[in-house]
């Protein structure tokens, strides 16, 4: 493997690409490695400055005469729970989510899998093998972790793990301020349960609990309907010109 400083790290831009947010709209994305020792500061720092992770690999998207993707993080000391967000939380008080290695398993992939095929199944992942998924959740030089969803079961008490069938994953990094929520996946055929939401809401109360400031998601994309569920979680900052900030 390539080895670069952590100091001063190198950047990359990728050749223009068709944007998977806005039809008819150009991509490119600079990055650089998240490797060594100090990955997980390098992680931290990148971003807080917009920055999202791939495996080793950190990016933000660079696109000639577009903004429209910004990065969005939660306030958990402030975070609004609304009725509705209530009514989902106890929807799901069935389910414990476990903090485990980012380690991947078969009946995680299979869930990755089904997820796919009902909701991305024309996207860019679309073709992920378990290989693929393999290495989207253990190649990382940063700390990070896979919560596994399940339901209640009769040990849950004394070891903190549910029983059963996954129904959702997350794989989250721990940052020095928050937790960053890189990718979540759910079983499609439990709609009702609204289990990404939910995901979202645990997180909140995962960072309020490691007394942590914010959850991550990631890039909200003016125009894209499929991200504009992202500002349903009030308060949020979108990163801009000046830095974080509660309105866009």
């Amino acid at each position: 493997m390539t080895q670069h400083p952590v100091d001063a790290p190198q950047f990359y831009l990728t050749a223009p690409a068709p944007c998977p947010y806005l039809p008819g709209r150009q991509e490119r994305k600079v990055f650089t490695h998240l490797i060594g020792q100090r990955a997980s500061q390098l992680n931290d720092l990148l971003t807080q400055g917009g920055f999202r992770r791939s495996q080793n690999i950190a990016y933000r998207p660079a696109c000639d005469g577009c903004r429209a993707c910004v990065s969005v993080r939660i306030v958990v000391d402030e975070f609004d729970w609304s009725r509705s967000f209530r009514r989902v939380s106890k929807l799901n008080d069935d389910l414990v989510g476990s903090n485990l290695a980012h380690t991947p398993t078969a009946e995680q992939y299979s869930l990755f899998r089904r997820y796919l095929d009902s909701r991305h199944s024309d996207g860019g992942m679309a073709d992920m093998s378990v290989l693929d998924y393999a290495m989207m959740v253990e190649d990382t030089h940063v700390e990070t972790r896979i919560v596994e969803y399940r339901r209640r079961g009769p040990d849950t008490a004394v070891n903190g793990r549910g029983a059963g069938p996954i129904f959702a994953c997350s794989l989250t990094d721990l940052l020095a301020d928050g937790l960053s929520m890189v990718y979540s996946f759910y079983d499609p055929r439990h709609d009702h349960r609204s289990l990404g939401t939910y995901m979202i809401l645990d997180h909140v109360r995962r960072a309020k609990a490691l007394g942590l400031d914010y959850v991550y998601l990631g890039y909200w994309v003016d125009g894209s309907r499929k991200m504009d569920y992202k500002r349903r979680f009030q308060p949020l900052e979108y990163l801009s010109a000046p830095g974080w900030v509660r309105e866009w």
